[in-house]
């Protein structure tokens, strides 16, 4: 069997283990360095880690195929990429930079698997008479125009 298709094999059988945790991304190098970063409904911990290390690591022959394997968690840091990313965060700021370079704030607020509504919050100038007014609103977002998100840390 192919190197690349037994890791993902081994990897999807501890997923259909563990339905909280889903994967984001699988690596491997030309120098087969595999890299996996897991998220998960509630966050991933290192025991699930370390778990999803051990399901790849115990069911492969090292003097078959040498190989070094690293199994990470998404960091805050990591860009939003799949619908069930965006909805584990529903309630929080996120930014988003869309295909044409333009960029969103706002508190994301639904995400299905076609798009992200967010709600967006400004001041405007009001229509008449001076000073400025508070609008809330609704922009839906289609992943297709999505080029990066990411979650606003506030400290």
């Amino acid at each position: 069997m192919e190197f690349r298709k037994r890791i993902e094999e081994l990897l999807n059988e501890f997923l259909e283990t563990r339905k909280d945790l889903f994967l984001i991304d699988l690596k491997i190098s030309a120098g087969d360095d595999i890299t996996v970063i897991l998220d998960g409904d509630n966050g991933v911990s290192l025991q699930d880690c370390l778990d999803a290390s051990r399901a790849i690591e115990f069911n492969m022959d090292r003097e078959e195929h040498d190989f070094s394997l690293q199994v990470m968690s998404a960091g805050l840091s990591e860009p939003l990429s799949i619908p069930r990313q965006f909805r584990k965060n529903l309630g929080r700021e996120i930014e988003v930079m869309l295909e044409d370079s333009s960029k969103i704030e706002g508190e994301l607020s639904k995400a299905d698997e076609d798009k992200i509504t967010l709600i967006l919050r400004y001041r405007k100038p009001k229509d008449i008479g001076k000073g400025k007014v508070d609008v809330e609103e609704e922009k839906e977002i289609p992943y297709s125009e999505i080029k990066k998100a990411l979650v606003i840390i506030k400290f």
